[in-house]
Formats: C-alpha cells, sequence, structure tokens
C-alpha cells in the first residue's frame, strides 16, 4: 500500500518531516500541482519531493498531478495542519497590488539568466517582501542602500515602495546595468567584478542586500564586498539557501561569515523564493548581519586571499579550480550582481592560471616588448609586473609604452576596463575567453591590431581634433579620475581657449543637465551603455558652452 512507503519515508526523517508532510498537504488538497511548485511552496529540495510522489498513486494532467480524490483521506492524520513559520512581512502584501504587477512585468522582461554567473531569478513576490522588510526593520528616508549584484531586481522593488531611498547596485552583468536604468527610477548603476574591486563611489551605505553563487567562496566574497561599502553602524542582508539534504555546505558557508566576525540578528527561513534552483528547494533563507568592531580586519583579510573561482557553472567554478563541489545556488553573480571589491592577492594572482591561450607566455611577452607585465605571467619573466586588481585601482606610477594583460577565463568582461585603465601607446590582452573585437565605447581611445588565437594587438589611436572629440578623449584617457570632474575642467579649458571664461559651477550644471548619471563615477566604473552614449554628452555640453556644433 502507497501509505506504507510515506511513513517510512517519514519516520525516517522524524523531527524534520514537516517538510514531507508539507509536500503532502499540497498533493492532497484536490488541485493540481507541477513539481517546481511543490519543491517552491515547501522549500524542499527537489530530491526529497520526488522521493515522496514515488511512494503516492498519482493522477496526471500532462505536467500536472495529485493524488485523487479517493486516496486523500487515507493521508489525513500524516498531513502537517500548522502553516510554515510566520513570514514577517505576509500581511503587507495585499496593500501593493500595483507594485507586485509591475514587478511581475518587469521581471518577466529582464535579462535572461547566465548560468555561469549561477543566475536564478527570485519571485516577484519574494523581491517584494524584500522590500517591505527593508522598510519594517529600517528607516529608509534617506537612507543609501548598495545591492551587489541584482540580477533579481530587488533595487527596482525598493524604488518602487520606498522611492526616497537611495539605492546603487554594483554588478558584472552589463545588461543588468542597462536595464536598471531603462526603467528611470534613479538607481546608481556601477559596473563591478568583485573578484577585482568594489568601485569607490559604491562606499558608505548605511544598507547592503547581496544574493550570492551559493559556494563559500562566492557568498564569502560577496558579503565582503558588502562590508566595504557600508558605513559603521550598517547591515548585510544576505539570501543563502542550501538543500536539507547538505548540512555540511551551509556549516562551510557559516564559517566564512563567522570568520568575518558578523552578529547574527535574525535568521528568516525560506523567505527567499526562486524559479529554479531547486536543489536547494527553490528557497533561501534571509540573514540580516551586523558588523562587529573586528569585521574590518576580517574582511581584509578575507580579500587578501580572495581568488577568482567562485561559482558553481563554467570557467570559474569552483569545480574547475579542483575545490569540492559546493552545491546550487539560488543566488546573483554582477555579480549582477553584479557580475562581478579589494586586490586580489599576489598569491592568488600567481595561482590564477591562463588557460586556453599560447603556452609559452615568455615568447609573448619577449617578442612584443612589454615594459609591464599585468596579471599572471611566468615568474622568470623580468620586467615589473602589477595585480589586476591593484591595476583597476589605481593609476601606475610610471608611463610605459607597451604593456602585456593576462585575463583568466572568466574575467573577460573586465577587459574594456583593463584597458581604459592604461595610459601606454600599444597593449598585448591573453587570454582564452577573449573575442577580436573592442566595445564601440573605446573606439575614441583604442584600434585593433593583428589578433591571434587567445591574443588581442591594443593600439592607443592619435589625439583627436574637434572640441568635443578632445574633451570626450580627456575623459577616456583618464579612467581612474571622476568622470565629471575631467569633463568639468576640460569645458573650463575649452573656454580659456576660445577667450572665454566657465566657473566650475557653470561647468557642473552644463555636465548634469547632458549626463545627470555622471556624478561620482569613474570610467572604470561606468556601465559600457552609458560609456557609448557620452560622446553625443560631450558634444551637448561643448555646443551650449561655444553655441556651435561640435
Amino acid at each position: 500500500m502507497e501509505r506504507d512507503g510515506v511513513e517510512r519515508l517519514l519516520t525516517e526523517a522524524g523531527a524534520d518531516s514537516r517538510r514531507l508532510r508539507h509536500a503532502l498537504a499540497l498533493v492532497c488538497d484536490g488541485q493540481w500541482w507541477t513539481l517546481a511548485d511543490v519543491v517552491r511552496d515547501t522549500a524542499t529540495s527537489r530530491r526529497t519531493v520526488e522521493a515522496l510522489l514515488r511512494e503516492l498513486r498519482l493522477e496526471h494532467d500532462g505536467e500536472r498531478f495529485r493524488v485523487p480524490l479517493t486516496d486523500t483521506p487515507a493521508y489525513q492524520d500524516l498531513i502537517a495542519v500548522a502553516p510554515p513559520p510566520e513570514d514577517p512581512v505576509a500581511h503587507l502584501l495585499p496593500h501593493y497590488g500595483p507594485a507586485l504587477d509591475r514587478l511581475t512585468t518587469l521581471i518577466a522582461k529582464a535579462p535572461r539568466a547566465r548560468h555561469v554567473l549561477d543566475h536564478v531569478s527570485a519571485t516577484p513576490e519574494t523581491v517584494l517582501r524584500r522590500a517591505l522588510l527593508l522598510g519594517a526593520r529600517f528607516w529608509l528616508p534617506g537612507a543609501r542602500l548598495l545591492c551587489v549584484g541584482d540580477h533579481d531586481l530587488t533595487s527596482l522593488a525598493v524604488k518602487l515602495v520606498h522611492p526616497e531611498t537611495d539605492v546603487t547596485v554594483v554588478d558584472v552583468d552589463e545588461r543588468i546595468l542597462a536595464y536598471l536604468d531603462e526603467q528611470r527610477l534613479g538607481i546608481r548603476t556601477r559596473w563591478a567584478d568583485l573578484r577585482l574591486g568594489l568601485p569607490p563611489s559604491a562606499r558608505d551605505h548605511d544598507l547592503a542586500l547581496t544574493d550570492p553563487p551559493y559556494t563559500p567562496e562566492g557568498t564569502g566574497l560577496f558579503v565582503a564586498r558588502a562590508l566595504e561599502g557600508l558605513k559603521d553602524g550598517g547591515r548585510v542582508l544576505l539570501a543563502y539557501g542550501a538543500s536539507e539534504r547538505t548540512p555540511l555546505l551551509a556549516f562551510k558557508v557559516q564559517q566564512e561569515l563567522s570568520e568575518l566576525n558578523l552578529a547574527y540578528e535574525a535568521i528568516y527561513p525560506d523567505f527567499n523564493r526562486y524559479f529554479g534552483a531547486e536543489a536547494i528547494g527553490s528557497a533561501a533563507d534571509l540573514y540580516i548581519l551586523r558588523p562587529t568592531s573586528k569585521t574590518r580586519p576580517a574582511v581584509q583579510s578575507r580579500l587578501s586571499r580572495q581568488t577568482t573561482a567562485i561559482y558553481t557553472q563554467g570557467p570559474q567554478a569552483v569545480e574547475s579550480a579542483g575545490r569540492s563541489q559546493a552545491g546550487g545556488s539560488g543566488g546573483e553573480g554582477a555579480a549582477v550582481p553584479s557580475g562581478d571589491a579589494a586586490a586580489l592577492s599576489e598569491t592568488a594572482d600567481a595561482q590564477a592560471p591562463v588557460s586556453g591561450v599560447p603556452a609559452d607566455l615568455s615568447a609573448l611577452a619577449a617578442e612584443f616588448g612589454a615594459e609591464l607585465l599585468v596579471g599572471d605571467w611566468p615568474k622568470a619573466l623580468a620586467q615589473p609586473r602589477v595585480r589586476l586588481s591593484t591595476w583597476l585601482a589605481k593609476p601606475y606610477a610610471a608611463a610605459p609604452a607597451r604593456v602585456a594583460v593576462a585575463v583568466p577565463a572568466g574575467l573577460e568582461a573586465a577587459l574594456p576596463r583593463l584597458l581604459l585603465a592604461s595610459r601606454a601607446a600599444h597593449l598585448r590582452v591573453v587570454g582564452s575567453g577573449l573575442t577580436p573585437r573592442l566595445p564601440a565605447a573605446l573606439s575614441p581611445v583604442y584600434a585593433l591590431g593583428e589578433a591571434g588565437e587567445g591574443v588581442l594587438d591594443v593600439v592607443r589611436r592619435p589625439q583627436p581634433e574637434g572640441d568635443a572629440d578632445t574633451v570626450l578623449r580627456r575623459i577616456l584617457d583618464n579612467g581612474h579620475a571622476k568622470l565629471a570632474n575631467t569633463w568639468r575642467e576640460a569645458l573650463i579649458a575649452l573656454a580659456r581657449a576660445q577667450g572665454t571664461t566657465l566657473t566650475k559651477n557653470e561647468a557642473r550644471a552644463l555636465i548634469r543637465e547632458a549626463a545627470g548619471w555622471s556624478d561620482d563615477l569613474t570610467p572604470l566604473e561606468a556601465p559600457l551603455h552609458r560609456l557609448s552614449t557620452l560622446r553625443d554628452a560631450v558634444a551637448t555640453t561643448v555646443k551650449a558652452l561655444t553655441g556651435t556644433t561640435p
């Protein structure tokens, strides 16, 4: 009899059988269910639900199923009658119907998930409940929120429900950043690969929220970066989940958190639900973490040993780096995530393999005549070298004419910023995932020379003629400087050359009118879609200054 198998599973599960009893209650309620819906509603792993379904006689309607109504009385005494733990903001949801409808549409139209960034989308109800919980627990008017990766679009939910909140998103995924800006809700977007650095403008926030890759390495990195972005007294909200079958994985992740010397203010079980991630029950807990006086030194220590492999899939998967499998993820990568943070350590850079590129890197560097090596190169080479993260963090003191850059597999999205960080006349870039083209946003500065398998030669263009192109080039040639500041000084210099005067305030006003997004960020932080529009915005300011079309 089917009941015998069900009773056996419940007995084996013991006190933890509540998940199974909840699933049993659903399939016995007379409604049709899909496997994904049962997994998500019960926050129980797919394997566990499948084990229960194998012990039941089911009737089917396509992919949907249920226990026949004639059989349900046999299971009534096994069903969990109490509801799951109370949702702290469930009572607020009915008051936000229009916001939920809009989020449902926005999430449906969002860029598709990228498996190499461990993207799994949260449900619209989840991102709305995150926004409601933030407002219920913290005072948000005027507060600054940092979203460390945002494939889930939680930033949009916060701005819809709490428009007075100042929200910044850092992510490695250019598509997410562009999509957020398209919504025109006043969200600041910043590009960052968190393995290489947190943007300077993403600091001093009151709150940070992250849904990271669900590996110990990924969770540790994203939380450390979130902490870097906080001011004293801030909080980090973390979405993290593991299967009820893998408590050791959850322990390893919590060890990463413990090493950051954080206080756990709250853990809301199964608060987050996802479309996918069935290995972990399509669910994740929500942690509220508070830094202590010992957190900042711990963050620096954690980041000093950062490696590039943080995901569960793709070229930067933990498994591919020779470590143990970390399991499924329901979280973000750009890493949104963005992807996408302090420096990689010299040890980490030395261990990061440049796979799939020509084997004789020494010959490549010698033939090219490199005066400086950026990234991981053979130790036998005598040229000065600098870490990728340091290269992005600050201008290099010397002015080498030829620079060779090694880009590990999985970090190709950083290439535009690695180029903008340089003032060299000629760069040679090696990496297995490189494509023989450059983003259009870089065309005012660079031309692509010879390209081979895993090798790109990039040549700096001569200084341009024309007022707008000259101003634009000055901005892009100063990748580490605040974009608006360089722009302002270039306009003032142009006015002076024409025998007129332009004050700093007047220049700032012109820039804000043409590109209100340009305050406080550098070209290295700017999403590529912003840099692509920069020439037109510069031309607008030059025209306003000179009265002529540039």
